[in-house]
């Protein structure tokens, strides 16, 4: 590094994480500060490396860069929440997976990805929640991350739909993310919630995820 060089801090989360080369990792973070950034982290794969527990997937808290000539470079991490539940639950983690793969399809760098990153957040909280149904923590990160976007259309208007449906996805929409994980719902209305999601990711996102793949062979 030349004298040249600084260092910045970003807050953020680590969406994935890939090996390079025999002891070093690639990271995407979604950050407050930058939007999404790639990173590498030199021997972040050497056993006991300093940086080996810190660049798993869905690690939040501050993180160390330095810019290279084409990328960031990993210096130090100071992480605030492992999601260690998740690193246990083989289904938690593919929801967890599943969501971290869907902002990193709709994160950009140097963009304002502050609503997305709080939303990953609370919604890999929300899986670690016994009481609360994992398809419905689904229906309402699948909404709530299109509405982030700006593209999220309000109820359809196109199917009779229960009055409790409409209201949820009103406040799905509406409500601030720390309070979008508090409410649960009927089997029926979850049904027809899981039948809107569905239709507005394949309209609005038309993407295949892969996680999604792994999570239908599961659910």
């Amino acid at each position: 590094m030349t004298a040249m060089q600084e260092y910045i801090w970003v807050t953020g989360i680590i969406l994935k994480q890939t090996p390079v080369g025999e002891y070093d990792r690639h990271i995407s973070l979604l950050t407050k500060e930058r939007g999404k950034v790639s990173a590498f982290a030199r021997g972040a794969r050497k056993p006991g490396g300093r940086l080996a527990a810190a660049t798993g997937p869905f690690c939040f808290g501050s993180f160390k860069l330095y810019q290279g000539r084409s990328a960031y470079t990993l210096a130090e991490a100071e992480i605030q929440n492992y999601f260690e539940e998740l690193r246990t639950d083989y289904v938690g983690a593919c929801y967890g997976m599943y969501f971290a793969e869907v902002a990193d399809y709709y994160a950009r760098e140097n963009n304002d990805e502050r609503e997305l990153m709080k939303l990953l957040y609370q919604s890999l909280r929300a899986l670690g929640v016994k009481s609360l149904s994992r398809s419905l923590v689904r229906c309402i990160f699948e909404c709530r991350a299109i509405a982030v976007n700006g593209e999220f259309p309000g109820p359809p208007t196109d199917r009779k739909l229960e009055p409790a449906t409409v209201y949820a996805l009103q406040y799905i929409a509406g409500s601030t993310i720390e309070k979008l994980y508090t409410f649960t719902v009927t089997d029926t209305v979850l049904g027809e919630l899981e039948q809107v999601a569905r239709t507005y990711m394949e309209r609005f996102v038309g993407h295949r995820f892969k996680s999604l793949d792994v999570l239908k062979t599961i659910c």
